[in-house]
């Protein structure tokens, strides 16, 4: 039928007829809020590059969390920022590092809280590459028993799911082995599965001290231009044992999110990553953009897409709208 028999305009005249029939929903438990702790006392150091966001103390950060935890968001991410590094990422895998002594003041003050912790060596080694080096080389066979050894510290801290983000072939794989070995069998993995070299990670570098001291990411994270090879690592990772996939970031992104979620069944997830937060920001504090209505938008986009979970920086304030 044509018009004027039919008027799409009817179901947009009425905000209660538009909630209604609203195809894509968002809520606060599909959120991940990711967040940076550090060593000290009583600290809260905000990042210049990322308005809103800090370094916290581990006394600190519970009390946000526990300020998360009221807003019904569904968890956070953790990163560490360790009070040193060196070449082998020791801070990473240390039974009593930063991250480590996060998780179980987490699991101690602040029951329920779903905690997921990065698995990566950038913010851990003195040259901020992700896995050991040999010349300008990052080695990867040489690097997955570190990076499932970091692992499985957390998971004995009391992380609920640890997050490969290194891309090291085979990491999956030798995290859940390792754990598995150890009788965690049931920790989820929440895998990178597919990130780009991506330039919106630059806020990110400055908030993990972890730009890299000598070349670039291209050799183990993803080129912007490929599509196919997404299916690929997605595959690797299920074979290996991943529990959730995702894809970093996510707004350029949109249609990868989509390819993978037509395809697996898995749960998949999306990383709103620093610098899309922090290009929104400082729009928004410019006045060129209308910054709760475009955030939302951001985020309806990735939902839409496909993603299940979103990692975004922007959930508190947008957990803050929907209720």
């Amino acid at each position: 039928m044509t018009f004027p028999t039919t008027r799409p305009r009817r179901l947009r005249m009425n905000e209660i007829v538009r909630d209604m029939v609203r195809e894509t929903r968002l809520s606060p438990e599909q959120f991940v809020y990711p967040m940076f702790v550090c060593p000290g006392e009583g600290l809260k150091r905000e990042i210049s590059s990322m308005p809103g966001n800090y370094h916290w103390s581990v006394d600190m950060l519970v009390e946000e969390v526990r300020s998360v935890k009221s807003l019904g968001i569904g968890g956070i991410m953790l990163f560490g920022i360790p009070e040193k590094k060196d070449d082998r990422a020791g801070g990473a895998y240390d039974d009593h590092g930063i991250v480590q002594e996060a998780v179980r003041a987490l699991k101690r003050e602040v029951p329920g809280i779903l905690v997921i912790t990065d698995v990566c060596l950038c913010e851990y080694t003195a040259n901020g590459h992700c896995g050991l080096v040999s010349g300008e080389e990052i080695l990867n066979d040489e690097s997955l028993e570190l990076i499932a050894m970091t692992a499985l510290s957390q998971a004995k801290a009391g992380a609920d799911i640890v997050a490969p983000s290194d891309m090291m072939d085979g990491r999956v794989g030798a995290i859940r082995k390792l754990l598995d070995a150890n009788h965690y069998q049931n920790i989820p993995i929440l895998s990178y599965a597919v990130k780009y070299a991506s330039g919106f990670y630059g806020p990110f570098r400055e908030a993990a001290d972890s730009a890299p001291a000598f070349g670039d990411r291209r050799s183990h994270q993803m080129d912007p231009a490929n599509a196919l090879e997404a299916l690929r690592e997605v595959e690797l990772d299920i074979e290996e044992g991943a529990d959730i996939l995702m894809v970093k970031p996510a707004g350029p992104y949109l249609d990868i999110i989509r390819m993978l979620k037509d395809r697996y069944p898995h749960p998949l997830a999306a990383y709103q990553v620093s610098g899309e937060y922090s290009a929104l920001m400082a729009a928004g504090q410019m006045g060129w953009l209308d910054l709760p209505r475009t955030m939302m938008e951001s985020l309806i986009g990735i939902r839409r897409a496909g993603a299940d979970i979103i990692l975004t920086y922007f959930a508190k304030e947008a957990a803050k709208l929907l209720r």
